[in-house]
């Protein structure tokens, strides 16, 4: 390490204490973190509230799904030989999908595969719609939206909302909110006509938004995004911009709790910013509180009011092969997967 590197290090450091002492201070913590191992990529973690479950789906070759129980944190199960992104569950019909491709449909109490699906597009978030038993799979390309029967897995219809969507919510009324990453807007989908109605422009209060929540009594939208790094507050019957707060980097998800109101904001970069709305029109930073790098995205177990949180460390990434490229993806360490459970 040269001297200039050394000075930056201590620098950083120093300039991290005050910032980190600050965003500890409030009503949640860690609560525990659980090392479950295993191998394969990661990305979205679910919860299912009623049978208390766990699912985090593991990409990679072969690729697998682990299932935990919410309340213990003990594993419970597995779907093996399937690679995707994330798992939704709809209790009334008793399946659950893996947004694989094809997308893969399973039993919630045995796990067993029932059958695959074959979809258009790259599957990678979902959505539950239990009202009306149907099964919303998100993908970047087109189609961006494919619909599935929660009973018998069948394709209901497609859409196209010209962007790449992310994180999708629900307002119980007709209508489906879909942040778009790389349009910095909200997509709003009338969810009976299976139509795109409009898009919401943020303005460039908020941009490569990767989150999205809504407290649904109050009919606003949560949208968290990386750049800037702001979560942008809208009301969900217009779009009006309501207002804006500064959250932390490298944000993949958002939820909201209508029991404590309020919102979160999960974020790679190693926080999860906790926002209090305090009225429908007035909102302030509750608190941000420091996880650990890579913990992006989360899920909201709504019957304790606890946040759950996946993770892994990561080597050093390996040089360019090419002078002046890119360098290589950062080998995550074996067996360094986590759960962290957030509460307060």
């Amino acid at each position: 390490m040269t001297k200039m590197t050394q000075f930056f290090a201590v620098a950083a450091l120093v300039a991290m204490v005050p910032v980190m002492s600050v965003a500890q201070s409030g009503p949640y913590k860690v609560l525990r973190t659980e090392k479950v191992g295993g191998v394969g990529g990661f990305d979205y973690v679910n919860a299912d509230e009623a049978g208390r479950g766990l699912y985090v789906a593991r990409s990679g070759a072969p690729g697998h799904v682990s299932v935990f129980n919410l309340d213990t944190l003990a594993s419970t199960g597995e779907i093996a030989d399937v690679s995707g992104h994330g798992v939704v569950v709809d209790v009334k019909s008793g399946h659950g999908f893996v947004t694989s491709k094809p997308v893969t449909m399973f039993d919630l109490k045995t796990l067993a595969k029932i059958k695959t699906i074959e979809v258009q597009g790259s599957p990678d978030g979902m959505l539950a719609d239990a009202t009306a038993g149907r099964v919303y799979i998100l993908s970047h390309s087109a189609p961006n939206v494919t619909v599935l029967d929660a009973k018998d897995g069948s394709i209901v219809g497609t859409l196209d909302l010209g962007g790449a969507p992310e994180q999708a919510v629900l307002d119980g009324k007709g209508r489906m909110y879909i942040d778009l990453e790389d349009k910095d807007s909200i997509a709003v989908v009338d969810t009976k006509a299976l139509k795109l109605v409009t898009t919401y422009d943020l303005m460039g209060k908020g941009g490569t938004c990767a989150g999205l929540a809504m407290d649904v009594k109050n009919n606003i939208l949560f949208a968290a995004c990386r750049k800037p790094q702001m979560m942008v507050i809208l009301n969900a019957g217009d779009g009006k911009i309501i207002e804006t707060l500064p959250i932390g980097s490298g944000t993949d998800g958002a939820a909201f709790n209508p029991k404590t109101m309020e919102a979160f904001s999960s974020e790679g970069g190693g926080t999860l910013t906790v926002i209090q709305e305090k009225s429908p029109t007035s909102f302030v930073v509750e608190q941000t509180l420091v996880t650990v790098p890579r913990a992006k995205t989360m899920a909201l177990d709504g019957k304790t009011g606890r946040i759950l949180l996946i993770a892994a460390e990561f080597g050093e990434a390996p040089a360019p092969t090419t002078p002046g490229g890119r360098p290589g993806r950062a080998p995550m360490v074996p067996d360094s997967f986590k759960i962290l459970e957030v509460g307060k």
